[in-house]
C-alpha cells in the first residue's frame, strides 16, 4: 500500500479550518508519558489560555478528549437527570441534537423552535422560564452551523439566574472568532472544540464550568451514566496540582492545541474579532453581488461561518464540486431542510484571510460565466475589494 498524501485544499467549509504550519509542526513534536511532570505543566498552559479564550476564571476549564460533539454530550449528561425540565433553543441541526440529548439522559427537553435561520428570542426564553418553573437548565447554541445564525447570550444569563436555572452554550463554530464571555454573560457550561476558529486538528473538546455547574454535578441524585466524560473523575486529571490518572490524553493533540492558542494570544482576540469581521463583510458583499443573499437577517448572521441562499436555477451541489474538484477548494452545502438550497462558508481561524475571500470568490465567478447565471464578470470581486478599501 503507498504512503497517503492529501490533495492540497483551501478549506472554506464548516469545519475543519486551515492550520498553522507551527500547529502542523506541534502535532510532530515528540512523545512524553501523560503523566510525565513536562506534560503536566503544558496542561497548566492550556488551562490559562483557554481561561482568556472563554474570558473566564472558572478554574475547571479544560480540553476534554475527543471532538465537540464529546464536548457536547459531556455538557449535558454531567448536568442533566432523569425526570429534569432543559430549555432548549431549536433553530437548526446542534440545537435538535442537544435536545436529543437531553431525552437520552432521561430529562424532558423544553424545545424552544423557530425557523431555520432565525434566533431565540430573550422573550421567548422568559416566557417559557416563567410557565415552565422549576427549570434544571435553558441550553442554546451560540453560533448554529447549519444556519450562519448568531443567538445573543447577554441578557439571558441573568434570567437563567432569577430562574435557579443553569446556562448552557454551544461555543464550537464562536470560540475564537467572536466574543465569547463566559463570566460577563452568566454561562455556567460552555464548550466548543478544536477544528473551528481555533484552527486545530479535530480531536478535543475545549470546557469550561462555573461553580454553579460544579455544585449541581456533585450534589447529582445519581451518578453520570457515562464514565468517559464523567466531569466529576476528569476534574481529577485536570486539577492544577497533585493530577490524578483518569484516560490517557491525546499528547500531541495537547501540543497542537498550545500551539493554537499560543497563536491567538500573540494576535490578540480583539484584533482577531475584527479580522474575521472585516472578512466576512467583504465575501458578503461579493456574494450578494452574484444574487447569493444569506439565510440569517441582518445582526443575526455570524462572520465566521456564512450561510448564503443558492437560487434554484444554480446546480449548487454541481459548483461545490466544481470548487473542489478543479480549484482545490471546500465550501459546504445544507443539512436537513435546507440540504440543495444554501452553501456554508467557513472563514474561521487561518481560513478567514482576504486573500482566500477573493480566491474563493474569483472561483465562484469563473463556474458562474462558464455556466451562464454570471452575467457582470468581476462584480463579486469588485464589490468584495470594495470592502476592503474602507467602503461599508
Amino acid at each position: 500500500m503507498e504512503p497517503f498524501f492529501p490533495p492540497r485544499r483551501l478549506l472554506l467549509g464548516p469545519g475543519p479550518s486551515m492550520v498553522h504550519r507551527r500547529v502542523l509542526h506541534a502535532l510532530a513534536t515528540p512523545l512524553v508519558g501523560h503523566l510525565d511532570p513536562a506534560f503536566l505543566g503544558l496542561m497548566t498552559d492550556v488551562q490559562a489560555l483557554l481561561r482568556l479564550i472563554f474570558s473566564t476564571s472558572n478554574h475547571m476549564t479544560i480540553a476534554l478528549s475527543g471532538t465537540g460533539s464529546a464536548g457536547m454530550e459531556a455538557a449535558v449528561v454531567n448536568i442533566v437527570e432523569p425526570g429534569d425540565a432543559v430549555v432548549v433553543g431549536v433553530n437548526g441541526v446542534f440545537g435538535t441534537r442537544l435536545a436529543t440529548v437531553v431525552e437520552r439522559c432521561g430529562g424532558k427537553a423544553i424545545r424552544l423552535e423557530v425557523p431555520w435561520g432565525q434566533v431565540i428570542e430573550p422573550e421567548m426564553i422568559a416566557t417559557t422560564l416563567q410557565r415552565s418553573s422549576p427549570v434544571k437548565a435553558v441550553v442554546l447554541v451560540h453560533a448554529e452551523t447549519s444556519t450562519g445564525a448568531w443567538q445573543p447570550l447577554k441578557p439571558i444569563g441573568a434570567l437563567c439566574r432569577q430562574y435557579n436555572a443553569l446556562l448552557i452554550v454551544d461555543a464550537v463554530t464562536s470560540l475564537g472568532g467572536i466574543p465569547v464571555e463566559v463570566d460577563q454573560w452568566g454561562i455556567d457550561v460552555c464548550y466548543s472544540a478544536t477544528q473551528k476558529c481555533l484552527s486545530c486538528p479535530p480531536g478535543l473538546a475545549p470546557l469550561t464550568l462555573s461553580e454553579r455547574a460544579r455544585a449541581v454535578i456533585k450534589h447529582r441524585r445519581v451518578p453520570c451514566h457515562s464514565w468517559y466524560l464523567d466531569l466529576s473523575l476528569i476534574a481529577d486529571y485536570w486539577t492544577e496540582h497533585n493530577r490524578a490518572y483518569h484516560h490517557t490524553a491525546p499528547i500531541s493533540m495537547v501540543y497542537a492545541l498550545r500551539e493554537a492558542l499560543r497563536l491567538i494570544e500573540e494576535e490578540g482576540l480583539p484584533a482577531r474579532f475584527a479580522r474575521h469581521q472585516l472578512n466576512s463583510r467583504a465575501l458578503l458583499a461579493g456574494l450578494m453581488a452574484l444574487d447569493l443573499d444569506p439565510l440569517p437577517p441582518p445582526n443575526q448572521r455570524l462572520p465566521t461561518l456564512i450561510c448564503v441562499t443558492v437560487p434554484a436555477h444554480i446546480e449548487e451541489a454541481s459548483v461545490r464540486s466544481q470548487l473542489l474538484e478543479r480549484f482545490g477548494i471546500e465550501i459546504g452545502g445544507g443539512l436537513g431542510p435546507l440540504k440543495g438550497k444554501v452553501w456554508r462558508i467557513g472563514l474561521m481561524g487561518e481560513s478567514s484571510t482576504e486573500a482566500n475571500v477573493l480566491t474563493l470568490l474569483n472561483a465562484i465567478e469563473e463556474i458562474g460565466i462558464r455556466s451562464g447565471w454570471v452575467s457582470t464578470p468581476g462584480a463579486a470581486l469588485q464589490a468584495a475589494a470594495h470592502i476592503y478599501s474602507g467602503g461599508r
